[in-house]
């Protein structure tokens, strides 16, 4: 019988209940309230799905993203593997080649003044940089903290792990997703605060249509033109151009079409469930986290207000023919700003359709944040 209860014991004693502390409680909350505005909200959930199943999975079983000189065997933890293609810049630069095939450049091309409005944007990281040394971050960190601000992910991923900033990587990519999911409802209210309903209700002139031949030297041009100027964006740049090429040139169907759906898909699952298991209670729960999240949100309010100033400028230089709601697109949240940026047009206009018009500065947004953190990579020697 000593031998049975024993065996009992032991069993019981394995189970989660005796080994979870009560921040890894507050994490499985805050996992399934991500997942409740996943599935139920809509809120990004190719997204916020697998980073708050990561999230739920490592604080029930920290093991799971253990390295192998954590484990007994010498053979890491499953997420462990999967989170090693985040240090190593992998899975970043995939999701660029995959949004690069999925994303159409003609509404940037057709209109380049799109690029200035991409550019303004990125004010949000740079004056989160200095805020994030204020608050006690060293260059580095506040650097990889402040890419947050353009709202997107992977480069937020990829800026951290070659600043060697990979203690800070989850915190900085959950709430880099995050505020990606949560467009909506941040932008609007500072988008109306710098705009008045005049200005909302502009109607912009349908965009001139765009050449084959210029959507297939595009890639080339800016691939040419930016990592010449900043080699170290070539990982990301690069890989979003070379994503856009197969996609426009026509020849390649198959790689235009496996760079879009399938590869894409396998790379978020991977990237989502390895950065939400970086978010056990220990790494999470504490003040540095809470300055991040601070910060990002700080750095996309900035970007926002920004774009959309700079946008109202440009209505004024024009003589009222670019509606300031686009700027704030140039965030980078592809294409959840340009949705906002319609959504709060139509509220004045219903007929009003910005959403081909945001989309250039959205897209130059990626372009923005992807040269945001080549800057910083050039600036610290990497």
């Amino acid at each position: 019988m000593s031998y049975v209860g024993e065996t009992l014991s032991n069993l019981l004693h394995q189970t989660a209940f005796f080994n979870l502390t009560w921040g890894n409680y507050v994490m499985i909350l805050v996992a399934f309230v991500f997942l409740f505005l996943a599935i139920k909200k809509g809120f990004e959930p190719l997204l916020l799905v697998p980073i708050a199943f990561g999230m739920l999975l490592v604080n029930i079983y920290p093991d799971i993203i253990a390295s192998p000189e954590e484990t007994s065997n010498g053979v890491g933890g499953l997420l462990y593997y999967f989170y090693s293609l985040d240090e190593w810049s992998i899975l970043p630069s995939l999701i660029f080649m995959g949004v690069g095939a999925m994303t159409d450049f003609g509404p940037l091309i057709a209109n380049p003044i799109s690029f200035l409005l991409g550019a303004a944007a990125q004010f949000g990281i740079f004056g989160a940089y200095f805020l994030a040394i204020l608050l006690g971050f060293n260059d580095k960190a506040a650097a990889a903290v402040s890419i947050i601000g353009g709202a997107d992910g992977p480069t937020s991923i990829f800026l951290a792990g070659k600043l060697g900033q990979t203690g800070l990587m989850g915190p900085i990519a959950v709430a880099a997703y995050s505020y990606m999911a949560l467009v909506p409802i941040i932008q609007p209210p500072i988008m109306k605060l710098f705009t008045s309903k005049k200005e909302r209700a502009i109607k912009m002139d349908n965009l001139r249509p765009v050449s084959k031949l210029e959507k297939i030297l595009f890639p080339i041009v800016v691939t040419s033109v930016v990592c010449i100027i900043l080699p170290t964006t070539a990982p990301l740049v690069g890989m979003l151009m070379l994503g856009n090429l197969f996609r426009e040139s026509g020849v390649v169907r198959q790689l235009s079409e496996t760079a879009s759906n399938a590869m894409m898909y396998i790379v978020v699952i991977l990237l989502g469930t390895s950065v939400g298991a970086t978010t056990s209670a220990e790494a999470f729960l504490n003040i540095t986290t809470l300055k991040i999240v601070f910060l990002g949100l700080v750095a996309f309010m900035f970007g926002t207000a920004a774009g959309t100033l700079f946008g109202k400028l440009l209505c004024k230089i024009t003589g009222g023919k670019i509606n300031p709601l686009i700027g704030s697109a140039g965030v980078s949240a592809v294409p959840m700003a340009a949705r906002v940026s319609q959504k709060v047009g139509a509220e004045e206009d219903p007929t009003n359709f910005l959403l081909m018009h945001a989309m250039g500065p959205n897209v130059a947004g990626v372009i923005g944040t992807a040269v945001a953190a080549g800057v910083f990579m050039a600036i610290f020697g990497i």
